[in-house]
């Protein structure tokens, strides 16, 4: 099975690149974030014509996940469970950034958008720990109840873990994204029991997932790694390969973000 997870920016706006990419890759299912749609100003309909079950969660023109899949979708679930809303105050709601489902044979799969966390000092900040935490807990807890659990914890995390995941340290001096409290957060996910299935097959600097539209980032080659694929230990053994689609980073009406893409063998 290939499953695959990528930040669009935006479904609307690059429907045909996830089905080119969907028909080139052959991925089996596809995790994507920051759909910026609520569920009814989607149009699936070329993608169920191309074998696939879509599920979407979006409030508004911000955020919002969904999963695609041509192996089954089931038990749909739209939010972790305790995650806090924003604001984190009586007007807040929670924020369509987590859906899973079970797909294939019996892998759970979560599609995740990590707050950005904004500036040190912003409240957006501390919610973003707090969100991890909520993820820790719930991926804690599906291991304690079935250490055999086939579960998969995908997208953007909007933490670069280790000093090679960014271009130049110097420049997030005092920014979010590298503090140790947003890193020992994403420690504690993988403390949990899940474990990076990429990384080892793409170690060292210059590896990245995201480029800034701005400034010329991806031209220059400075990009930050920020997706993940987090897998249980069933899902770290059944792992035959991986990559990143840098080249769908390319190109007009690009993604900030490029694909991962995980091969496994129950």
């Amino acid at each position: 099975m290939r499953i695959a997870t990528w930040n669009i920016n935006s479904l609307r706006a690059r429907m045909d690149r996830v089905l080119a990419f969907l028909e080139r890759h052959d991925v089996d299912v596809l995790a994507l974030q920051e759909t910026k749609a609520k569920p009814e100003q989607l149009d699936l309909t070329a993608l169920q014509e191309a074998g696939y079950e879509v599920s979407a969660h979006g409030l508004n023109q911000w955020n919002g996940v969904a999963l695609i899949s041509r192996v089954g979708l089931s038990d749909v679930r739209t939010e972790l469970p305790d995650v806090p809303s924003w604001p984190e105050d009586e007007t807040g709601v929670v924020e369509a950034r987590a859906l899973s489902g079970v797909v294939g044979d019996g892998l759970r799969i979560w599609s995740l958008y990590v707050p950005n966390g904004r500036e040190l000092e912003h409240p957006h900040y501390a919610y973003k720990l707090r969100w991890l935490e909520a993820l820790r807990a719930e991926a804690s807890r599906t291991l304690s109840e079935d250490p055999a659990a086939r579960a998969v914890l995908v997208g953007d995390f909007n933490v670069a873990p280790m000093d090679e995941d960014v271009w130049d340290m110097s420049f997030f001096e005092g920014k979010t994204h590298v503090t140790e409290p947003e890193r020992a957060a994403f420690r504690a996910v993988v403390d949990a029991g899940y474990a990076d299935v990429v990384r080892p097959d793409h170690e060292g600097p210059g590896v990245y997932t995201y480029w800034d539209y701005q400034a010329l980032r991806f031209p220059k080659k400075e990009g930050m790694r920020i997706d993940f694929v987090l897998g249980s230990p069933a899902v770290q053994s059944a792992v035959s390969g991986s990559f990143i689609d840098r080249e769908e980073r390319k190109g007009k009406g690009a993604s900030d973000h490029a694909p991962v893409v995980v091969d496994l063998e129950f």
